[in-house]
């Protein structure tokens, strides 16, 4: 199989100790590119440095929203001079990891929304896509990707919504990205939804460290196991892990204009 994992974080601290290793296994599993994704204006400098170590590595740079209270309004011109420097660099691909976060009451939706817009704004004018948080804030994303149009569209990431969510998100030039979560069999409800979503839509993830898969229960993920989760959800599909893997892995060099 030959892999794309469009969603890690390779350079939070869980990897310190082994992060050449967890790539050198990575490789020997069929994982090709995979794409590290900022979370706050700290950690960018790590991540820029990170991905420069390796051909096969891509950053995104973006706000997350369970970050919410170490944002500034500075970081947000930070992060257009970010965007502005490396603009048209092959490492960069996307804005991301932002978005919206219904979960945590005690994020302030107002912030969160206004946080989302300026980011949907950064990656219209550079024209990239976007690497979108979405929990429990579907109708609230759905309609704010409605005014503002992204022509490369983007990634819903670990989307757990109803299939006629995946629709409008699909109509909106964005495809859906799925992992660990999606391998339990107590969550039911979202794999009915994977089992039917067309194979055009869907770009494989694992979220490393966090959300491990059904076959590596309760410790750290790894972009290792997105192997394992191909072919978890390739028979959930009733296809070959190589069809599944093909088709994620062109969905994914489509989407971020990859040769």
């Amino acid at each position: 199989m030959r892999l794309i994992d469009t969603h890690t974080h390779l350079d939070f601290p869980d990897f310190d100790p082994d992060r050449a290793e967890v790539l050198a296994r990575s490789r020997a599993e069929g994982v090709e590119q995979l794409v590290v994704l900022g979370v706050h204006q700290g950690n960018w400098q790590r991540l820029w440095q990170l991905v420069e170590t390796s051909d096969n590595l891509y950053a995104a740079f973006g706000l997350h929203p369970v970050y919410l209270d170490a944002h500034r309004r500075e970081h947000l011109d930070e992060l257009r001079d970010w965007l502005t420097r490396l603009a048209g660099h092959r490492k960069l691909c996307a804005v991301g990891e932002f978005g919206l976060d219904y979960y945590l009451e005690q994020l302030d939706r107002e912030r969160q929304q206004a946080l989302f817009e300026a980011q949907l704004q950064l990656a219209l004018e550079f024209d990239l896509p976007a690497l979108l948080h979405v929990r429990r804030a579907h109708a609230a994303t759905i309609a704010t990707l409605k005014r503002i149009r992204l022509a490369r569209g983007g990634i819903i990431h670990a989307f757990a919504g109803s299939y006629e969510q995946a629709r409008e998100y699909i109509k909106l030039g964005f495809r859906l990205g799925l992992g660990g979560a999606a391998t339990w069999p107590q969550a039911k409800r979202l794999r009915q939804v994977v089992a039917k979503l067309p194979l055009e839509a869907i770009v494989l993830e694992t979220d490393a460290p966090d959300m491990a898969p059904a076959m590596h229960p309760y410790q750290r993920n790894s972009p290792q196991y997105l192997a394992d989760i191909c072919r978890e959800l390739a028979e959930l599909r009733g296809i070959s892990a190589e069809q599944l893997a093909s088709a994620s892995s062109r969905n994914a060099r489509e989407l971020f204009g990859w040769a």
